[in-house]
């Protein structure tokens, strides 16, 4: 962990993860129809990488499937203007090994979305990146996720 001489401090890659794991939801980024799309969306972290519950026919799975995608998770602590976000860049794989797609269902992500979702895609983050600001000298963050009031 390192500081740029502000409140702002960059966080090394075991520290991303454990801050992810953390809250339930995301944002994945990815391109639809030559242009940036964000969907918001829960997620579970297996073995460092980025796995998430979809539906095989929708626009997520289709944009997603072997494109390099980003991946943003954070939560912040309103009162006290302090909070931390970390951002994910790699490519994504639909997952085809019937053996992991059994291992990933038992792993408790379940779609919020309605209806059948069976689909799994993996990111693998190749580049990790963090940030934490801590606010007033406060130790602690009460963190909301991001857009919740």
């Amino acid at each position: 962990m390192y500081s740029d001489g502000s409140a702002l401090t960059q966080l090394p890659r075991d520290e991303c993860l454990t801050l992810m794991a953390s809250v339930p939801v995301g944002r994945v980024i990815y391109t639809r129809r030559a242009l940036p799309a964000v969907e918001l969306v829960n997620f579970a972290l297996d073995h460092g990488d980025i796995v998430l519950r979809t539906d095989r026919s929708g626009k997520l799975a289709a944009a997603a499937r072997g494109a390099v995608v980003a991946f943003e998770a954070d939560c912040l602590d309103l009162e006290n203007r302090a909070g931390w976000s970390v951002t994910a860049i790699g490519p994504s794989r639909e997952v085809t090994d019937p053996e992991e797609i059994a291992r990933l269902q038992m792993i408790g992500l379940t779609s919020w979305a309605p209806g059948a979702r069976d689909y799994f895609i993996r990111i693998s983050p190749e580049i990790l990146t963090g940030r934490y600001l801590r606010a007033h000298g406060h130790r602690h963050v009460a963190c909301q996720p991001a857009g919740a009031a």
